[in-house]
């Protein structure tokens, strides 16, 4: 019988590994916004579904490291679903605080950019399966606002608040 049980339990564990799963990648990362306190930038997540129902996203974790270091991580809680049987296109803000940069001075260097590399955990929820986190990575430079970015930024502000 424990036999039996056992053959069941590699029965299901061979069938559920060898299941498609979605897929993702970050097609691109685009300064957004400049405000007074930050820049928001903006992650493009394309999320390929192959099941003919819609799947939850339960949460997107991100993680902004430059030069090594920890930038800015957070998190956003259910985003959404992901379309069924088709690509679904995910816009993930990252919202980084003026000190942050500031802290990064020595290596924005004269180009006025910084090397960076975005990590983003996709956690849906699969059928059968439960939570299953896509983990995603995408390496870069972050050009930084010019003066004139800025004082456009505050003019942008100016009128949405009028």
């Amino acid at each position: 019988m424990a036999d039996l049980i056992e053959k069941a339990k590699n029965f299901v564990a061979e069938k559920v590994g060898n299941m498609e799963k979605p897929e993702a990648e970050i097609t691109d990362v685009d300064l957004k916004k400049v405000s007074m306190d930050s820049i928001s930038y903006h992650a493009k997540v394309a999320v390929k579904n192959p099941y003919s129902v819609p799947v939850p996203i339960m949460q997107i974790s991100y993680t902004l490291k430059c030069s090594g270091r920890v930038i800015v991580s957070g998190t956003i809680p259910d985003p959404g679903n992901i379309k069924a049987n088709d690509t679904t296109m995910l816009d993930v803000p990252v919202k980084v605080p003026h000190s942050m940069l500031v802290s990064l001075g020595k290596d924005i260097g004269a180009d006025w950019d910084i090397d960076y590399t975005l990590e983003l955990g996709l956690t849906i929820d699969l059928p059968v399966i439960g939570n299953f986190t896509i983990p995603l990575s995408h390496s870069g430079e972050i050009k930084l606002p010019s003066l004139s970015d800025l004082w456009k930024g505050d003019k942008e502000e100016e009128t949405e608040n009028v």
